[in-house]
């Protein structure tokens, strides 16, 4: 227990640590490829947010899920990725295939459709090679390009208030 809250914190600090160095800039891409990067502790409704994004007008084949579990069990189907705590290692790493992956893939847009960091989830978004990140207000504001002041179980207004954003934008 102990030394998981010990890991937490202390790739927490590293994360915070780099994004006062870093500096990534926005780039001016129209929105086709979509990350979606989940915290399924605290938010259940995975497919009606999907199903949401894509009466956007984003296509379903343009959509890539990465699914945060604090615990992974044998019972889940394959559906989407998932990662865990287990697949960050302490020096900020990550050590699993699939995650690495979604990390590398070059998005024109990553939600992180999370409101409670956690390390491995600051790990991914500060990783990923997406053009544009949009997220919650309540993590850290350097990670992401587009906040949203929201309450996570509210999807529907989360998801009008982004694309509305992006039309601003001329991303969509």
């Amino acid at each position: 227990m102990l030394r998981n809250y010990l890991k937490e914190f202390l790739v927490k600090r590293k994360v915070k640590n780099s994004l006062l160095t870093e500096r990534t800039l926005a780039c001016s891409d129209v929105v086709e490829t979509v990350g979606l990067l989940i915290d399924e502790d605290y938010f259940l409704e995975k497919n009606k947010l999907i199903e949401e994004i894509i009466s956007k007008g984003i296509l379903k084949e343009n959509i890539k899920v990465l699914v945060y579990k604090n615990r992974a069990t044998r019972k889940e189907g394959k559906e989407y990725s998932v990662c865990t705590p287990n697949n960050l290692n302490w020096k900020a790493e990550i050590n699993n295939k699939a995650v690495a992956d979604f990390v590398n893939t070059d998005f024109d847009l990553l939600i992180n459709y999370y409101d409670v960091e956690k390390a491995v989830l600051l790990v991914i978004t500060h990783q990923s090679k997406a053009h544009f990140k949009v997220g919650f207000s309540s993590i850290d504001k350097r990670l992401n390009d587009l906040t949203v002041t929201i309450n996570a179980d509210n999807h529907q207004v989360f998801i009008h208030e982004m694309f509305r954003y992006l039309k601003i934008l001329n991303k969509i």
